[in-house]
């Protein structure tokens, strides 16, 4: 788990560039990443039966177009909506105009600016697939994305069951994988709350706050 100063720091550096977060996609697609999940995947002998029912729903998934666009704009704003839930609206308002000043001038609504922070980052989020080939789909199908696709799935629901449970009806749970250099600040400051409670949550508003007052 990172300092707070830390989750503040990635958090700002999303909001104020969301194109500064394509860079970190290289590790997405990370073969020996994928070589030590499908190891792991090997001798955790103890998941295999789960992990094999969440295949099948992630090949339920894939047949009925989970990689489409408007499926990883949904999933950005479900948890980006998770996080801004408990961000008091005053400080919304503070946070995201200094985020984006043109926009939230006009706006009337914060989760407009959410929507379009979410849109920068998917349209990246999709352009390396496309990049990588039509073949995604069959590689998370099989092999060591598979497996690092449901270990990242379970170890969200492990921690941060409400942004978990919001994602897991729609399967967009296992776009988080694919999406994770965006979403992780935003995860791990909710993690924060849900095991150290609203005032450690706060503090890294606090230092939110801070950050912006740097730039």
């Amino acid at each position: 788990m990172s300092s707070y100063s830390e989750i503040a720091q990635r958090i700002v550096k999303i909001l104020v560039s969301p194109d500064a977060v394509f860079g970190f996609w290289n590790g997405v697609m990370s073969v020996p990443k994928d070589i030590g999940y499908l190891a792991y995947g090997f001798i955790d002998t103890d998941s295999r039966s789960v992990r094999e029912n969440e295949r099948i729903r992630m090949m339920t998934a894939i047949r009925y177009g989970i990689l489409k666009n408007h499926n990883f704009i949904k999933t950005l704003e479900i948890v980006f909506e998770a996080f801004n839930q408990y961000v008091p609206k005053e400080r919304q308002n503070s946070i995201y105009s200094k985020a984006l000043f043109s926009v939230a001038g006009r706006a009337t609504a914060n989760t407009l600016i959410s929507g379009r922070i979410a849109q920068n980052i998917a349209q990246k989020s999709s352009l390396l697939i496309g990049i990588r080939g039509s073949i995604i789909g069959n590689a998370l199908l099989a092999g060591g994305m598979a497996e690092r696709c449901i270990y990242t799935s379970r170890r969200l629901q492990s921690d941060v069951p409400e942004v978990y449970s919001a994602l897991r009806p729609h399967d967009y749970d296992f776009l988080y994988f694919l999406l994770e250099p965006a979403l992780q600040p935003f995860v791990e400051a909710l993690h924060v709350r849900w095991t150290n409670g609203t005032l450690a949550f706060n503090q890294i508003l606090d230092a939110v706050d801070n950050e912006f007052k740097k730039r």
